[in-house]
């Protein structure tokens, strides 16, 4: 799905949707109230966030896999994948799996450290403990009181924030803002901070600082004219990096989250972009989703996470 504009403001159709929305968090408090969490034998750690899609928690995930990494510990990383129809658990095998198997988030994961699939985060915590695992990164999952969270870190898109403030469908949270901050033991704020998100954190709750930064495709793309498309939580953040880099795009075509890409519309795209004398470009995400036949035609341009202080991330984490 497409985030709907007035998830941005306060207006009157989120009004109207408040009735649902308050039907929509008292399921998740009922949820987490009558579950009782499964502890590990080994720190889990959450990459999770409060917005629905789009925030960055996949890079952060990937992020805290590569500092504890950094630290000599064997890290694993444990997610739904969300869209698959594996329900696991089930170690990732991108040399079999797919993304209709364990969807496009888990197949990222997967290139950076061993990545688990299954519904049943408990399930799959322990297959992972049994496989070697010594520190359990979730990608998202904030929100399942299935398993205990040794540490959660929100995800915070410094570009939007929290939204109208509003739980679903009224707007993009997923639970109350009181109830999510509760839970969490810090924030990151991902991106320069321009819709004042870090005025709604609680003034006790570390707050963490970094930036998405280009991957190396960046040295090949810069000043090119592109045609790029995403179906991501939010195409703009793809679109402002590749100007950020000095690309004319020529066009800019956003789809939906998770959007499976059909043959007829990768050729509508390379071919505009022929036509310009220009390149069709898209995310590692999005580019997991192409049909085979097509990905030799498209550019991708990946991201990866950078602390503003890894000391203090390091603070935190060091008792894990």
């Amino acid at each position: 799905m497409r985030a709907p504009d007035f998830w941005r403001r306060r207006s009157v159709t989120p009004f109207v949707l408040l009735p649902l929305a308050a039907g929509y968090s008292l399921a998740g408090r009922l949820r987490r109230s009558l579950t009782r969490p499964w502890r590990a034998g080994v720190p889990v750690v959450c990459a999770g966030n409060l917005v629905a899609g789009g925030a960055g928690k996949t890079p952060l995930a990937m992020a805290l896999a590569s500092w504890f990494g950094g630290q000599g510990r064997a890290v694993h990383f444990l997610t739904r994948g969300y869209r698959g129809r594996e329900r696991g658990p089930v170690r990732v095998d991108p040399a079999r799996h797919g993304f209709r198997d364990v969807g496009d988030e888990a197949l990222l994961l997967a290139g950076v450290a061993p990545t688990w699939v299954a519904r049943d985060r408990r399930a799959g915590a322990r297959a992972a403990q049994e496989a070697g695992a010594e520190i359990i990164v979730m990608d998202d999952g904030f929100q399942n009181p299935g398993l205990h969270k040794d540490f959660s870190l929100i995800a915070v898109d410094g570009g939007y924030g929290f939204g109208n403030g509003l739980v679903l469908p009224a707007g993009p949270l997923r639970e109350p803002l009181s109830t999510g901050f509760a839970r969490a033991h810090a924030a990151v704020m991902i991106g320069e901070d321009r819709v004042d998100a870090g005025d709604k954190l609680p003034s006790g709750l570390p707050i963490l600082e970094a930036r998405l930064i280009p991957g190396p495709e960046a040295e090949t793309l810069a000043g090119k004219p592109l045609v790029a498309f995403a179906g991501i939580g939010r195409p703009e953040k793809f679109f402002e990096s590749l100007r950020a880099l000095g690309c004319e795009l020529l066009d800019a075509v956003p789809f939906p989250d998770h959007h499976v890409y059909k043959p007829d519309e990768i050729m509508w795209l390379v071919e505009m972009a022929a036509a310009a004398g220009a390149k069709p470009v898209t995310t590692l995400k999005d580019y997991v989703r192409l049909p085979e036949e097509a990905k030799a035609m498209v550019e991708t341009l990946s991201v990866a996470l950078e602390w503003a202080d890894e000391t203090a991330l390091g603070r935190l984490l060091s008792t894990l």
